[in-house]
C-alpha cells in the first residue's frame, strides 16, 4: 500500500525562491528553445547553458536599455517644451499671415 506524502516545507520553500528568481521560468524558456530546434545539438547541456548565460546578459542589458529609453523620453519631453516656448517667442517677432515688413 503506498503512502501519500504531503509537501515537504522545505522543498516548497525552495520550489517558490526558484520561482520568485526567475530561474524556472529561464529553464522553461530554454528547454523550450532546445524542444523547438528543429536540428538538435550534439552537446544538449553545451546548448542549455549558452542560452542560460545569454538569458543573463539580456537581463542586463534589458535593464540599460530601459534606462537609456526613460532617459531618452525625458530629453523628448524637455525639447518639446523647449520647442513650444521657442515657438511662442518667435510669433512675437514674425509678422503673422505671410505679411512682410517693408
Amino acid at each position: 500500500m503506498a503512502h501519500y506524502r504531503g509537501p515537504d516545507p522545505k522543498r516548497e520553500q525552495f520550489r517558490r525562491y526558484l520561482e520568485k528568481a526567475g530561474v524556472v521560468d529561464s529553464l522553461t524558456s530554454v528547454l523550450v528553445a532546445l524542444y523547438e530546434q528543429p536540428e538538435k545539438p550534439n552537446n544538449a547541456l553545451e546548448f542549455v547553458t549558452q542560452h542560460l548565460n545569454a538569458a543573463g546578459q539580456t537581463s542586463a542589458d534589458a535593464e540599460a536599455l530601459q534606462q537609456e529609453v526613460n532617459d531618452l523620453r525625458q530629453r523628448c519631453a524637455r525639447l518639446a517644451e523647449e520647442t513650444k516656448d521657442l515657438k511662442t517667442k518667435l510669433q512675437r517677432y514674425e509678422p503673422e499671415d505671410g505679411a512682410t515688413a517693408d
